[in-house]
């Protein structure tokens, strides 16, 4: 199979579908591998060593896309991107189809076949792509929430640290999946107290199994209980994440009224819209914006300020999909790995993911 690796082009986004030691693996196999010049330059993958593994340089992200039968890419494409794809392309990414309706219905109407990261499901009912992305993401979103608490990023002015006499600073955790418990472990180890909220007792009470009741809350989620979190809280972290799906707005506008100036509120979950009613989606370049004086970070490609380690950590989990995708060919591998199969959200211009035809109506 010729697979095409294009440069990603979103803000400040250096990590690349296919590390070097990848490529090496697929081109043993049998595949020719095409990789748009300067691809990994950002992160040390210079094109000679992408050579030295068997792949074939290409100038322009379009020869890419027009010579190859499967697109391997992190981010989901732009509409600069949308003239490249086609009904017998193939794109493995992430999609996050249901965070931007109106250009996840143009890119849809290409006609390719999307197969999304997000939506690869494990046999435990785990999301083995989206995981490490969520890993690294969790807990870059307590580092970030606590840089922008300095007062001259307009935060509160306060430190989330060890300071003896003083009493721990308060962070709200809001969705206690993979990227909560990250930024949970995170906030435990700045000693920090915790106030945990998920709509789940079941997981509210493995949490507290694992992590025990020093320093930490766990609180059943509700309008109410969420608000009074909030309200005593430094930093937000919300991590809520519904397969396919536009993420449930939790803070609602009206709450940010009686929050404390200054507070510091990370969506993670922006990507798949925001899970604050608040939330518009931001940049690395000019990460935050302020909402009846609280602080907003919306960062869409969180993962995207630390590439290198990022591509690392998805290649390690992306790769054996792409040898299935390649070595059996697109149709067969579906049809053999229900989990795999989970991925595909759009093919011929219609929609094939239930969460995702729901989320779009």
């Amino acid at each position: 199979m010729i697979i095409g690796v294009p440069k990603e082009v979103k803000n400040n986004e250096s990590r690349i579908g296919l590390t070097p030691d990848s490529v090496e693996t697929l081109v043993k196999e049998g595949h020719e591998i095409l990789i748009q010049k300067n691809a990994g330059a950002n992160i040390g993958f210079l094109d000679e060593q992408y050579i030295q593994s068997g792949a074939k340089i290409i100038d322009s992200a379009e020869d890419v896309y027009k010579s190859s039968e499967m697109i391997v890419k992190v981010k989901e494409p732009i509409p600069e991107e949308y003239n490249f794809l086609r009904e017998d392309l193939t794109l493995f990414t992430y999609l996050h189809l249901a965070g931007d309706a109106e250009n996840a219905k143009k890119l849809i109407d290409t006609g390719v076949r999307g197969i999304a990261y997000e939506t690869v499901t494990a046999s435990d009912g785990s999301m083995p792509l989206l995981a490490p992305m969520s890993t690294i993401a969790g807990q870059l979103a307590f580092i970030v929430g606590s840089y922008h608490l300095l007062k001259h990023n307009k935060g509160k002015g306060v430190m989330i640290g060890k300071l003896d006499e003083i009493e721990p600073r308060v962070v709200t955790v809001i969705g206690a999946g993979v990227a909560g418990t990250q930024s949970i472990i995170k906030a435990m180890d700045n000693n920090a107290l915790v106030k945990v909220v998920d709509s789940s007792q079941a997981k509210l009470d493995n949490l507290e199994s694992k992590f025990g009741s020093n320093n930490i809350e766990y609180i059943l989620s509700t309008n109410d209980s969420i608000q009074s979190s909030i309200n005593e809280s430094d930093l937000v972290i919300g991590s809520v994440y519904v397969v396919g799906k536009e993420a449930p707005k939790v803070v609602k506008r009206d709450m940010l009224s009686s929050m404390s100036p200054g507070t510091v509120m990370v969506d993670v979950s922006i990507d798949q819209g925001g899970c604050f009613e608040t939330s518009k989606p931001t940049t690395h370049d000019n990460p935050t914006f302020l909402e009846n004086d609280i602080v907003h970070y919306c960062v869409t490609n969180m993962p995207g300020a630390v590439p290198l380690t990022a591509t690392q950590a998805l290649n390690k989990v992306t790769l054996s999909f792409i040898k299935d995708l390649a070595n059996k060919g697109i149709m067969k591998a579906l049809e053999e790995d229900k989990h795999l199969k989970n991925g595909l959200n759009i093919q011929n211009g219609l929609i094939t993911h239930s969460g995702v035809k729901e989320a779009l109506g």
